[in-house]
């Protein structure tokens, strides 16, 4: 299954199927010079065996000079020190202008490694292979590229589409439990997102699969599970990239509506502890304070905003406010209120309504609205 979407000019072609052994082939197809995989500890399995088929495969594949650059896993991993680590990796692997970063692992990896792609020799190739549910059904997608500074989430980057984003089902099945988890809260945020309820309903589906004891066997063996899956994985894809296209470097407020949960979501993982929680676990989190929102201010309904917590439940997430790894609240207003995506002092905070989703702006002054926030984070206490 093949998807593109042009994205700020630049034509992105999605590949979504079934096998590892797949990618060589296409990635190479691209032509230029030689190429650096970037991975993780957890990926770099999966790095090698992109390289030891494309050597098979001789100069229609992966014949040119291939380096790799394994990063250590995890969000703390998401920083400068790194991305001067995949620039000397670039440099020591021979790589011009005409060499091509391949991002192999989950949100962490292909943001880092699209940033540096970007800012290498004033904009290098580049192809993503996301190995994670997050990564596949967000990460990877749309063309923002960053790393954690100063304690702030994504606080550099830029905006650079990958011309190739290669997915493989394989890649999953040695993915952990949390990370899965992590994952299926960005697929219910953009089920959310969706005007047909339809999509909602069936990500939905998928979570008595999560909830078995045979979990991940059982939904990538079972071949309608595993169909769902690709579906869903497709209708996220689909969905934030029709989304972006639109509004590809977030000039308007129509990509903003992809930041569902995220707001909060940021400010819960910054104050928290960048690492400590999942972005996914944050994002789920934020979901539920988005529906509280919403329905504070009158726009989310309570039976909309009770199904969507019925969804965050049945995948097990923690949604109490206070979170449990909330330190203190005004830690969390100021990583709140540094957000990336204010503007003119405004925070955006997207809420759920009938159906689909719609912005509300607070001003970053605003005392009745700063309460009303810190109500709804710490759970109706002052």
């Amino acid at each position: 299954m093949n998807l593109t979407f042009t994205f700020s000019g630049v034509a992105s072609t999605i590949y979504i199927g079934e096998a590892i052994g797949d990618i060589h082939a296409i990635i190479g197809d691209i032509a230029g010079g030689a190429r650096l995989l970037v991975c993780d500890e957890n990926t770099a399995g999966i790095a090698a065996k992109i390289v030891a088929s494309g050597q098979t495969q001789g100069a229609q594949a992966m014949a040119q000079p291939c380096g790799i650059c394994a990063l250590p896993d995890g969000e703390s991993a998401k920083n400068w020190a790194n991305a001067e680590k995949i620039l000397k990796a670039a440099i020591d692997a021979g790589l011009g202008r005409d060499g091509v970063f391949i991002g192999v692992g989950g949100g962490v990896i292909t943001d880092m490694t699209a940033f540096v792609a970007s800012v290498y020799m004033r904009g290098a190739k580049l192809a993503l292979v996301p190995t994670t549910l997050l990564g596949m059904v967000d990460a990877a997608v749309g063309g923002k590229t960053g790393f954690d500074l100063f304690g702030i989430k994504n606080c550099i980057g830029t905006f650079y589409p990958s011309p190739l984003i290669i997915m493989s089902l394989e890649s999953l099945s040695t993915l952990p439990g949390r990370e899965w988890k992590s994952g299926f809260a960005e697929l219910l945020k953009t089920a959310v997102l969706d005007a047909d309820d339809g999509f909602l309903d069936r990500v939905g589906r998928l979570s008595d699969a999560f909830s078995s004891p045979d979990f991940p066997a059982n939904l990538l063996q079972d071949n309608f599970l595993r169909g769902e899956l690709l579906a869903c994985i497709a209708r996220s894809v689909e969905i934030k990239g029709r989304v972006v296209e639109e509004d590809p470097e977030e000039t308007g407020t129509r990509r903003r509506l992809l930041n569902l949960g995220h707001t909060f979501g940021h400010a819960l993982e910054a104050s928290a502890g960048l690492g400590l929680l999942t972005h996914g676990e944050a994002v789920a989190w934020g979901i539920a304070r988005a529906c509280e929102l919403g329905q504070s201010l009158g726009v989310t309904s309570a039976g909309r905003a009770e199904k969507i917590m019925r969804l965050l439940d049945s995948f097990g997430y923690e949604t109490r406010a206070p979170h449990p790894n909330m330190k203190d609240t005004g830690r969390f207003m100021d990583a709140l209120f540094n957000d990336k995506k204010k503007k003119a002092g405004k925070l955006t905070f997207i809420v759920p309504e009938r159906r689909g989703c719609g912005a509300v702006f607070i001003e970053k002054n605003e005392k009745t609205e700063r309460e009303r926030i810190i109500h709804i984070i710490n759970g109706g206490a002052t």
